[in-house]
C-alpha cells in the first residue's frame, strides 16, 4: 500500500525562504506526530512532503563542516552573486545553483518503515535509476553519500548528486542536489563535501549537450515515488 506524500514544485526559489518553509513543514509533521501519539492514533493522513526547486547561487555548510572548505571570501562571494549559509544538516559544504534539481523530502520515516541509512540509500537509488534512463551508469562510493560516476576508479570518480539530510524523531529535511545543466566552475571555489581528491560533474557535461531539466524532473519524481512506494498528491 502506497503512502500519500504532498508534492510541490517550487520552481526557482530563494534558499533562505525555502529553508524556512522546510522548517515549517518539518515542525508541522513533528507536532501532528506528537499529537497522534498522545491521542493513541497510529498514523497521520500524510507521510510528508516532497519539494523540488532550483536555487540561485548559494553555498551551504553542514553542522559538522569546516569553514576552510569555502575557498573564497565575502567579497568574492558578492562578485559571483552567491550567498553562504551555515545550516543544520549533516555533511560538509556544497553548492546549489541554476541548472540543478534540488529535492527536499520532509518525510516521517516511521510511516515508510525506514531508518536513516536506508532512507539515504533509497534517495541514491532513485538518482541512479534516473541516470540510467538518461544513458549513464552510476553508483555509490563506499561510505560517502551521494551518487558517483566511475566510483571504482579513484583517478576518475566524480560526484553528480550530493546528499545531506537532517532527521529528528524520524522526520527528515534537507535532501539532494542533482547536477543537470550546472555551471561547474562554482564548485572550484569550495572543497565539495570536504573532499579534495574527487571531481564533480553534471549530466550536461557527461552527455555533451544541454539537457531537458523538465523531463528529468518527471523521471526523478516517478523514480522517487517508486522506490519509496509513495503516492504523490497535489498541494492541499
Amino acid at each position: 500500500m502506497s503512502i500519500k506524500v504532498n508534492f510541490q514544485d517550487l520552481g526557482s526559489a530563494d534558499y533562505k525562504k525555502t529553508w524556512e518553509y522546510q522548517e515549517k513543514l518539518f515542525n508541522r509533521i513533528l507536532t501532528e506526530k506528537l499529537a497522534g501519539e498522545t491521542a493513541g492514533r497510529e498514523e497521520l493522513p500524510l507521510g510528508g512532503y516532497l519539494l523540488f526547486c532550483e536555487h540561485p547561487h548559494v553555498y551551504t555548510l553542514g553542522k559538522s563542516g569546516a569553514e576552510n572548505n569555502l575557498l573564497i571570501d565575502a567579497g568574492f562571494l558578492r562578485k559571483i552573486n552567491a550567498q553562504y549559509f551555515r545550516i543544520d544538516r549533516g555533511g560538509d559544504i556544497t553548492y546549489h545553483g541554476p541548472g540543478q534539481i534540488v529535492g527536499y523530502p520532509v518525510l516521517d520515516l516511521e510511516r515508510f518503515g525506514l531508518g536513516i541509512r536506508q532512507y539515504i540509500h533509497n534517495l541514491e537509488e532513485a538518482i541512479i535509476m534516473t541516470l540510467r534512463q538518461c544513458g549513464l551508469e552510476s553508483s555509490r562510493l563506499g561510505s560517502a553519500s551521494g551518487v558517483w560516476l566511475d566510483a571504482d576508479d579513484p583517478s576518475k570518480s566524480r560526484k553528480i548528486c550530493a546528499i545531506g539530510v537532517r532527521a529528528s524523531r524520524h522526520v527528515t529535511m534537507h535532501g539532494f542536489a542533482f547536477n543537470i545543466n550546472t555551471d561547474l566552475k562554482y564548485f572550484s571555489y569550495i572543497n565539495p563535501c570536504g573532499i579534495v581528491d574527487k571531481g564533480v560533474t553534471s549530466l550536461e557535461k557527461e552527455l555533451g549537450a544541454r539537457q531537458d531539466t523538465g523531463k528529468i524532473r518527471e523521471l526523478l519524481r516517478t523514480n522517487i515515488s517508486s522506490v519509496f512506494r509513495m503516492e504523490l498528491v497535489n498541494p492541499l
